[in-house]
């Protein structure tokens, strides 16, 4: 067997990291899959090479994973009635299952009170009427799963998982609906499988598929479940690394991320340069978030609660 080390085999792209031998260019090598790093003739060098190998292949994986964990998500798809980004927030948001559209809900809002009776409770984008039965509106929703769309997937899981709109609790069914909308990349699928795990209530108890799924989740743009990986982070002393996720939410415009962010620059764990980028970033994501029918809805909605009226307009 060759002794050939790896950062040699680095440096040649055409010959196998364990015993030396070349391809001439002809491309019969095979790369590591993990870590791309090395390449080998067959399964056997690459089993001989893993020992000298092995720390070298592991670095290799966990740079590649933390680029992707630290890249900074897209930001939210825009209302299809506004064209604004849709909030980061949840109750400023809603989707529909009539159309499978996600709506803010400002213009859902300026739209019932400015409609007639007959109109004010239609979808605002497809004029679809409002569902008269919870069975009416699952029904809708089972015809959007079917059809693929991973954010029905995701409610109809919600709904079996904790017995709501008329649906019996089926955990079972839950699980299958909450993977397959995850499998399809929706973020709000993974945080809620992480919950699962965590809590171990549908599911067996297993701390390592629920921290994959928060960080599937958060990588997917999940507010939430980046916020408590920051936190995690942060509890462990790992403050680099927290502050890193902050500084990822308050981009997106984040308030309580941005507080936090100004923390870590008072402490010294933020620089200069970072700060000043993360408060331009989180300006912007707040100017384009922004309109005077989200400002007069959470005006609204705070009334409501004041008040205590919960019958918010769907």
């Amino acid at each position: 067997m060759s002794n050939i080390t790896t950062k040699n085999a680095d440096d040649s792209k055409h010959q196998c990291a364990a015993c030396g031998d070349s391809d001439d260019g002809g491309g019969s090598l095979k790369a590591c899959t993990a870590c791309n790093l090395v390449k080998y003739c067959n399964r056997s060098c690459q089993v001989a090479h893993w020992p000298a190998h092995k720390k070298a292949c592991k670095e290799r994986v966990a740079e590649l994973f933390n680029k992707k964990l630290f890249k900074q998500p897209r930001p939210n798809e825009d209302c299809p009635i506004c064209y604004l980004r849709l909030p980061i927030d949840l109750d400023q948001r809603m989707y529909q299952p009539c159309c499978g559209k996600m709506l803010c809900c400002g213009c859902d809002h300026a739209h019932s009170v400015a409609a007639s009776d007959t109109e004010r409770f239609k979808c605002v984008f497809c004029r679809s009427k409002a569902p008269s039965s919870d069975e009416e509106d699952i029904k809708r929703l089972k015809k959007r799963a079917e059809a693929n769309d991973a954010l029905a997937m995701y409610h109809l899981g919600t709904y079996y998982q904790f017995g709501k709109m008329s649906l019996r609790q089926d955990n079972a069914k839950a699980l299958e609906l909450l993977h397959k909308s995850a499998k399809l990349g929706n973020h709000f699928a993974h945080l809620n499988l992480s919950l699962c795990y965590q809590d171990g209530d549908i599911v067996e108890k297993d701390t390592r598929k629920a921290t994959y799924h928060r960080q599937l989740a958060a990588m997917a743009g999940n507010v939430h479940a980046r916020y408590n990986l920051g936190c995690a982070e942060g509890n462990a002393g790992n403050m680099d690394r927290a502050c890193k996720h902050w500084m990822i939410l308050a981009n997106e415009g984040c308030d309580s991320s941005m507080k936090l962010v100004q923390e870590g620059y008072k402490s010294g764990f933020v620089t200069k340069g970072d700060y000043a980028k993360t408060i331009r970033a989180y300006g912007n994501s707040i100017d384009e978030m922004k309109s005077d029918d989200r400002d007069r809805y959470a005006a609204f909605r705070a009334s409501c609660a004041e008040y205590g009226n919960t019958q918010l307009p769907k």
